[in-house]
């Protein structure tokens, strides 16, 4: 395990040193080692590949000239077609190669032409709820493809897209939809947060003060009841944010202490319903965040959430591959996808 941190450290220091970036302290110093317990392959039956395999298809199929994907409603949003990009790498293609290579290359250079002066990536003909998410999920493809794709147009999108996000930060330390210094919500903080991670991981240079901020910001908005509020002036928990905060903690390197262990007796304590209960629209947000929560706590804490859930989602898949909810198909097709590969252990974001 040494050995392997040490060259991991090495290769992050040279491609630094290649791209030209300054790197102040070591990512493990900065955000914390994560946990290595290994990945399980094993829990990937043939029925979940194929599964996985028919929903990646649809997604392909459902690509539009310019990369984008889909016709309507969430059609061309960059959080969606960042979220499909990261599922197909999740299977092992990258840009150009592999049976999606063809797709995330055109979903990257869709993102790339989406890409601003400023660092903001957004689509700019239309209007967009909450484009700060898209901007997150975009930093994040694009900092998991530079990692397999040291091409000199990624990392300025992403040096850029990483400078806008530290340079929005509120004063409470977080994030709203839109990129100013204004109010903020845990949810895209915390899209945030993750984003900052990934980034610092291919050497993009993250400040130290920038995450200790986030990070007093996602601690207080947490209730006496272990679970997470909205926003700072107070509010119910809620599970989709509550396994949001969970990952938000792994992703500083915090794997242990009193708010973690209380998010996640939280999740515990209140299972989703599988109808979405008084929120349809948010069950697959939290079930996303709550697969990775899990994966990154390990062992059986693991398996327990991963088996029904992966039993719950080849159940409820339809005849085109694909799956729905009140968002969109591409919208559920992609996090599906992502949920179910988690045992791949390939996207070096959520690698242990």
């Amino acid at each position: 395990m040494k050995n392997k941190l040490l060259v991991r450290r090495a290769l992050l220091r040279q491609l630094a040193a290649v791209s030209g970036s300054v790197l102040a302290v070591s990512p493990d110093v900065l955000f914390g080692q994560r946990k290595n317990t290994g990945s399980d392959r094993s829990l990937m039956t043939l029925e979940a590949r194929k599964a996985i395999r028919r929903g990646l298809e649809f997604l392909a199929a459902r690509q539009n000239k310019e990369g984008s994907l889909g016709d309507d409603g969430y059609a061309r949003n960059t959080a969606v077609c960042s979220l499909a990009g990261l599922a197909m790498l999740a299977n092992g293609s990258t840009p150009g190669r592999g049976p999606f290579g063809a797709t995330v290359d055109r979903l990257l250079g869709f993102i790339l032409s989406q890409a601003s002066d400023s660092g903001f990536i957004a689509i700019t003909d239309r209007a967009t709820r909450g484009p700060m998410y898209g901007h997150g999920f975009a930093t994040l493809f694009l900092s998991q493809v530079y990692g397999m794709s040291r091409r000199a147009e990624i990392r300025e999108s992403l040096k850029r897209a990483v400078q806008l996000i530290i340079d929005t930060q509120n004063d409470e330390g977080g994030w709203r939809y839109q990129p100013r210094r204004g109010d903020a919500d845990i949810s895209v903080t915390i899209c945030q947060m993750t984003a900052l991670r990934a980034s610092r991981d291919v050497g993009i240079f993250v400040p130290s003060e920038t995450v200790d901020r986030c990070m007093a910001y996602i601690k207080r908005a947490q209730n006496a009841d272990g679970g997470f509020m909205y926003t700072l002036e107070g509010g119910n928990s809620g599970f989709p944010r509550t396994a949001a905060a969970a990952v938000a903690f792994y992703n500083a390197g915090i794997y242990e202490g009193k708010e973690l262990e209380g998010a996640l007796e939280y999740l515990r304590q209140n299972p989703p319903a599988e109808d979405g209960g008084d929120a349809p629209q948010y069950y697959l947000y939290g079930q996303y965040y709550a697969a990775q929560a899990w994966w990154y706590t390990g062992g059986n804490a693991w398996r327990r959430w991963y088996l029904p859930a992966r039993d719950s989602l080849l159940a409820s898949q339809t005849m085109d591959g694909s799956w729905s909810d009140a968002i969109g198909v591409e919208y559920a097709t992609t996090l599906c996808c992502l949920i179910l590969q988690l045992p791949n252990n390939y996207l070096p974001i959520l690698q242990r």
